[in-house]
């Protein structure tokens, strides 16, 4: 009777192949910390950090956008930021889409002056001095979009108040 060995090799591979990456690149919560910190250090400004209850918030409110994409806010107790994309946006192009109003935004007058339809109060709330614990979530649509939000606690972006 003849036996055969089998390699652990093939069935180590066949196992990496079938097992799915859950975090793409730029979508960790070191991705979405620092591309907030990033722009929170050129306005001097101190660090966030990652917060898991208000990551788990935020993943319990992307997670009811999942189905319609829809870019409402959730009203809850924290400062919000929310993104979509058609495709599958990244957690830091949408940290850098916020940060990109910065030109719209006007420190000595506290003032926003965009375009219409626009506004500089995703950039005030990503550099807002007080609010410095954050947690970020991306599903992805049943229309096969990206929804994302990142909340922010303390919440930001007072009447009145500057945010650095």
């Amino acid at each position: 009777m003849e036996t055969h060995k089998i390699s652990p090799l093939p069935f180590f591979l066949l196992a990496l192949a079938i097992i799915p990456l859950s975090v793409s690149a730029q979508d960790s919560p070191d991705d979405f910390v620092a591309a907030h910190n990033a722009a929170r250090q050129e306005v001097g400004v101190g660090p966030m950090s990652w917060d898991d209850t208000v990551a788990s918030y935020a993943q319990q409110y992307a997670g009811q956008r999942a189905g319609d994409c829809q870019l409402i806010h959730s009203g809850g107790p924290y400062g919000e930021n929310i993104a979509g994309g058609s495709g599958d946006l990244s957690g830091v192009d949408a940290v850098n889409m916020w940060v990109g109003e910065k030109s719209d935004y006007h420190y000595d007058s506290n003032t926003c002056t965009a375009p219409e339809g626009s506004s500089c109060l995703h950039y005030t709330q990503v550099v807002w001095r007080d609010s410095v614990r954050l947690g970020c979530a991306k599903v992805t649509c049943a229309s096969g979009g990206t929804f994302i939000t990142c909340n922010y606690d303390p919440p930001g972006n007072f009447v009145g108040q500057r945010p650095y």
